[in-house]
């Protein structure tokens, strides 16, 4: 079992390498803005974010964007991002990050968690299943990239 804790601008430098590692599953090359991305983020209060750790080590961080929507007219939140080390992979990290994220948006007032992941990413998809989440079969979702 981990230890999870909300991160706070304190925790930032556990968390950048943990984020660069996450971005290059999804093949993204180290970038020198992600600190002061992250920094932004949590100082501004725009995400709200939890890292796990074990025996004092961070080795899984979650990263959730609160927003809203007009057709529930409602608080609603975004998982944008969850990572477990290659090495923790299989020991329930991920549900345990994903238990305190669910519960942190519930007792913000939110009225659904909703994620996207990549179409390969079928350990991923299996979690969420196994959850519980429900894969959209409504809508679609388009990109326009900058």
């Amino acid at each position: 079992m981990s230890e999870i804790s909300r991160v706070s601008v304190s925790d930032l430098a556990e968390l950048h390498p943990l984020v660069e590692q996450y971005r290059a599953f999804y093949k993204q090359p180290e970038n020198d803005k992600t600190l002061s991305f992250l920094e932004d983020r949590i100082k501004n209060e725009e995400a709200v974010a939890f890292i796990a750790r074990v025996a004092g080590e961070a080795i899984g961080f979650t990263l959730l964007y609160p927003t809203f929507s007009t057709v529930s007219l409602s608080n609603i939140w975004l998982l944008n991002d969850l990572f477990v080390t290659e090495t923790a992979r299989g020991s329930g990290v991920a549900s345990e990050l994903m238990d305190t994220a669910e519960s942190a948006a519930k007792q913000a007032g939110a009225t659904r968690v909703f994620l996207r992941t990549a179409n390969d990413n079928l350990p991923a998809q299996a979690l969420y299943e196994g959850r519980n989440w429900v894969k959209d079969e409504v809508f679609r979702r388009y990109d326009l990239v900058f």
